[in-house]
């Protein structure tokens, strides 16, 4: 049975998956794409992947780490997470500054978990991006794809600007997988980091489908990352694979890729993850720099 397959946490995988990242020779992992948010939140976008709704394009996605908040997190820590995210995100107006009291609370009782916010273009988000970085918000994340907005929308304008001229790193799920949203792909994105060039964003899921059209972005901007969430693992590949033509561009941006996971959103074990990076074939000091330096480097600036 494939490691995709298995749709269960084992006892050992923590064992495992400490001894993967020592004997790199690295003190844990971070890993910059993880979920926390209210558990009824939650709950319902669990709802949501148990019925194989439209946004995840009908594919059957058992949800491997379907634990309580406490658990989850005390996972994360065996596993040798040091630094870990609370992705969460509104889907209508009016929820944002809510989910980002409650990011700012959870941050507050997990000190292991980046401060993390959110955002959606309404009337008053210039103001409450501005109170989640002064009060110490450390990521954002964008899901232009459950938001359905265009991130290019005017009214999000002046809130790029706030996290551009921070230095507030931006975790976008802005690729059209695993199914197209309204205003996704690279083009909007295009349209954002012509405006706010400096801006620090994170492309979700390294871009999927569109792999090579934000590998182009990446490389035309400095300050623009990609991270690996479920990319290269079995069952990614098996709908959406990495053109391996585009192996060697990925390769010369090793100091911008960031590990990212979908935890607990997967389907597979966690473990999988760091094998879909380690059978590369890329080397031990690139993954090194994509499990731990690359995200350390950029959350101590």
């Amino acid at each position: 049975m494939s490691e995709q397959r298995m749709a269960t946490a084992r006892p050992e995988e923590a064992a495992e998956v400490r001894r993967f990242w020592d004997r790199l020779g690295l003190p844990g992992l971070i890993d910059v794409h993880t979920h926390f948010m209210p558990e009824r939140v939650l709950h319902k976008v669990w709802d949501y992947f148990d019925t194989n709704g439209p946004l995840i394009g009908g594919l059957q996605w058992p949800i491997t780490y379907r634990k309580e908040e406490a658990e989850r997190a005390a996972l994360l820590r065996d596993f040798g997470v040091r630094a870990f995210t609370s992705m969460l995100y509104p889907h209508k107006p009016g929820m944002a500054r809510w989910l980002n009291g409650w990011a700012a609370d959870f941050a507050r009782r997990t000190p292991d978990c980046l401060h993390t916010a959110t955002l959606y273009p309404e009337p008053d988000v210039e103001t409450y991006v501005r109170e989640a970085v002064e009060a110490g918000a450390r990521v954002f994340k964008a899901h232009v794809q459950v938001g359905a907005y265009d991130p290019a929308d005017e009214r999000l304008d002046p809130a790029w600007g706030v996290l551009a001229e921070s230095g507030t790193p931006v975790v976008i799920h802005c690729g059209s997988g695993p199914a197209p949203g309204k205003h996704t792909g690279p083009e909007p994105v295009a349209r954002v980091l012509a405006r706010h060039p400096g801006l620090r964003l994170i492309v979700a899921h390294m871009g999927m489908p569109e792999y090579e059209e934000f590998l182009d972005l990446a490389e035309r901007y400095h300050e623009v990352r990609l991270d690996t969430t479920m990319a290269f693992t079995d069952f990614t590949e098996g709908f959406m694979p990495f053109p391996r033509r585009a192996l060697p561009r990925f390769d010369a941006l090793g100091d911008r890729i960031l590990l990212g996971s979908d935890f607990p959103n997967i389907p597979y074990p966690y473990l999988h993850q760091l094998h879909a990076l380690e059978r590369l074939g890329l080397g031990e000091e690139w993954l090194r720099a994509v499990c731990h330096d690359n995200a350390a480097g950029l959350f101590t600036r």
